[in-house]
């Protein structure tokens, strides 16, 4: 089918989501997490297509891999957005005029949300819940590298669609070619906002072609500033599992900063590190504190480009600095601002590094692994907002949702 074609009657589709009822859409979702489980040899069979396309050592595989418990994951997340109260139609302030209207401003949905995404098959599955629950259609503009398991996701959501009577052409999965991108990226008047999750040089493009809204996400380059007044102990536990539990996601850490007088703490802090074979590219204070207590094949010097790259594998950088001002100003220069983190014993630190630091989400002695839709409690994400309009940070059903006013009367005109 054209692209034109289809998104004409995605929007189309799209008005017909304003008169189901929560309950029909919670039926819908519930029995898709159902069919997700049901269909899980299916998708993987596809999905073991487009893994077989890709080097395994691309930092790309691990977001492409789908498994059982992944696929269990992803039917778990689904059901967690059914249980969530609808964001649509809650009135967010009401006032009565002196000359007798009542105006109202009530959350609606945006309409059709067009979503462009790099090797992320999960993303099919999170997206439409999101989506439906929130009262949106969307389009999604997958990469080839995730096709089949893109289109066998898709078939399994249409599949459920069709079984509760409703358009199934609120899910659209356009072709994976780059016509259909442009298609997407100019689609005013069908697309009421495009939301691209993947590499910092995805994101760069939509944000330079759209001629329609976007809301940029994704890019995370991460910091964990270990203080002066840091807590060994804590900074390895936390950098430990920043780095390495699933390095190929956004909210990994890429930079570790540490005070130049707990260069000593500095072989501790890193200690668990080898058992994922980090790679870690220390500037010259850093690297001397680690020679002979690094393994020497992991252990590399920093150059101009370790410092502000998302490296999205077991790799990271490390930067001394003499001051906590040094530390802040190496983050503003680097980051991304996604997610950036303290490990200090110091309540003034803290609160210093709460209120300076411009990053979506701000933490203090807790690993940036928890930015993270599920883990804020919000049910799932669509993706994690690094802009300051409308949304920030992780993107679930509230950010899906604009509003409009409602304005009763009784035969009102104005003077």
């Amino acid at each position: 089918m054209e692209v034109k074609k289809q998104l004409e009657l995605t929007l189309k589709a799209s008005r017909s989501l304003n008169l189901l009822t929560v309950d029909q859409i919670n039926a819908v979702l519930l029995d898709l997490a159902d069919a997700a489980v049901a269909h899980t040899d299916e998708v993987l069979a596809e999905n073991l297509k487009d893994l077989a396309r890709m080097d395994p050592s691309d930092t790309k595989y691990d977001r492409l891999k789908l498994t059982v418990d992944r696929i269990a994951g992803i039917a778990a997340d689904i059901r967690n957005v059914a249980s969530l109260p609808s964001p649509v139609g809650r009135v967010l302030s009401e006032t009565a005029r002196p000359n007798g209207m009542r105006i109202q401003k009530v959350s609606v949905a945006f309409g059709v949300i067009g979503i462009i995404y790099e090797a992320r098959p999960n993303v099919t599955f999170d997206v439409f819940s999101l989506c439906l629950k929130s009262g949106n259609a969307c389009v999604l503009k997958g990469g080839s590298d995730a096709i089949d398991s893109n289109t066998a996701i898709t078939k399994v959501i249409h599949s459920v669609l069709e079984k509760h009577g409703i358009d199934k052409n609120i899910l659209a999965l356009l072709p994976a070619d780059r016509e259909a991108t442009s298609q997407i990226l100019n689609a005013r008047g069908f697309v009421d906002l495009i939301i691209p999750r993947g590499s910092q040089g995805l994101i760069e493009f939509v944000r330079k072609n759209a001629t329609i809204p976007v809301i940029e996400t994704g890019a995370g380059i991460c910091h964990t500033y270990f203080d002066e007044f840091g807590d060994t102990a804590k900074g390895r536990d936390i950098v430990f599992n920043s780095k390495t539990r699933r390095p190929s996601v956004c909210n990994s850490l890429d930079c570790l900063v540490i005070h130049e007088s707990r260069l000593s703490d500095l072989p501790e802090i890193c200690s668990e590190l080898p058992k994922c074979k980090v790679i870690i590219y220390a500037d010259e204070q850093a690297h001397e504190a680690l020679e002979g207590n690094y393994p020497s094949n992991l252990l590399a010097w920093a150059t101009d480009e370790s410092f502000g790259t998302e490296f999205l594998d077991y790799k990271m950088s490390v930067k001394t600095v003499a001051s906590f001002d040094e530390a802040l100003e190496h983050i503003a220069e680097y980051s991304s601002k996604h997610s950036e983190a303290i490990v200090s014993e110091d309540a003034q630190r803290q609160d210093l590094f709460r209120k300076l630091v411009d990053a979506s989400s701000v933490y203090c002695n807790v690993s940036t692994a928890f930015t993270d839709g599920a883990q804020f409690g919000l049910g799932a994400e669509i993706g994690i907002s690094t802009q300051k309009l409308h949304a920030r940070g992780p993107m679930a059903l509230e950010e899906l949702t604009s509003y409009k006013w409602l304005i009763d009367g009784d035969g009102q005109v104005r003077p």
